[in-house]
């Protein structure tokens, strides 16, 4: 308990940094118009390749008997392709809706 305190007491500053980070992210996505959240959504899960990246970076550095590391690592880069592909799927949905209808 006490070496969770004294990492607490160390990056005292980054966790108030996450905590106010947090509260901004809700007011302004609470702020945004339901007209600019599908593609303003499907842009930001575009941004998740910089994680399967850095996920693959990850599982590439890390000690082949580091399970821990593997697991999240493997995870990280099945959720995060989940969500780019899910990204531009809703964004070409979305583009969809602007063509004009064959007659």
């Amino acid at each position: 308990m006490d070496s969770f305190l004294s990492w607490i007491h160390d990056n005292q500053q980054i966790i108030y940094i996450v905590i106010l980070m947090v509260f901004v992210g809700i007011e302004v996505i609470g702020r945004v118009p339901s007209v600019l959240h599908t593609p303003l959504m499907s842009g930001a899960n575009a941004i998740h390749g910089v994680v399967i990246i850095g996920a693959i970076i990850v599982m590439g550095k890390a000690e082949s008997d580091n399970y821990l590391a593997l697991i999240l690592g493997f995870l990280a880069v099945v959720l995060g392709t989940l969500n780019v592909v899910g990204g531009f799927v809703v964004t070409d949905r979305m583009l969809e809706m602007f063509k004009k209808k064959k007659k």
